[in-house]
């Protein structure tokens, strides 16, 4: 019997001893792996870092682009002041008048530089367009909306609108101006009529 116990405490020491191996394995395989995502999530994180700062730079490179052509608006603004001076002294020169085409050559070159800076005129051929026109008075015609005269011409910027160009718009013939609100013929308000 003592041949049996012998062999039976040998071969408990041999199980132990594979599982001892297997642990130090499962443990640096355990180890690889947390390292693995560990690096997973770094490289995650830097490329959103990455993305994010690349994201900043356009959206300062277009902020930048911005203010570059909207920075010169008040000059340009300005300046329009000085074009309608110079077309005012054209209209009211004199044919062959020297003076003219000194003044003529000015606004010209004027007129150029400011059409660099994205500077062109509002149209106004077709109908009224609140959004560029400003309607100063109204006259009869064939058509409603349309644009009868040009007061002052407009100005836009890159899209947007620097000044409007002040018109006179047409009215149909035959149709009566809307009264007011709170008018009720009578020429009083309903606020008059309550202080009364």
């Amino acid at each position: 019997m003592t041949v049996k116990s012998e062999k039976k405490p040998a071969a408990k020491a041999e199980e132990k001893a594979p599982k001892k191996k297997e642990e130090p394995l499962a443990a640096a395989l355990a180890e690889r792996d947390e390292a693995r995502r560990k690096a997973d999530e770094y490289l995650d994180m830097a490329r959103r870092l990455q993305a994010d700062f690349d994201n900043y730079r356009k959206r300062t490179e277009r902020e930048n682009e911005e203010y570059r052509k909207y920075a010169t608006r008040g000059l340009v603004t300005e300046l329009l002041d000085i074009v309608d001076d110079l077309d005012r002294a054209l209209a009211s020169a004199g044919d062959g008048d020297p003076l003219a085409a000194g003044v003529a050559a000015v606004r010209c070159n004027l007129t150029k530089i400011l059409e660099k800076q994205g500077l062109g005129e509002v149209p106004v051929e077709g109908g009224f367009d609140p959004g560029m026109h400003e309607a100063l008075m109204v006259c009869e015609g064939d058509e409603e909306g349309r644009i009868a005269e040009v007061y002052q011409k407009g100005y836009m910027m890159d899209g947007r609108v620097l000044r409007y160009a002040k018109v006179r718009v047409t009215k149909r013939k035959g149709s009566a101006p809307e009264p007011a609100k709170g008018m009720a013929g009578t020429g009083t308000s309903e606020n008059d009529k309550e202080n009364d």
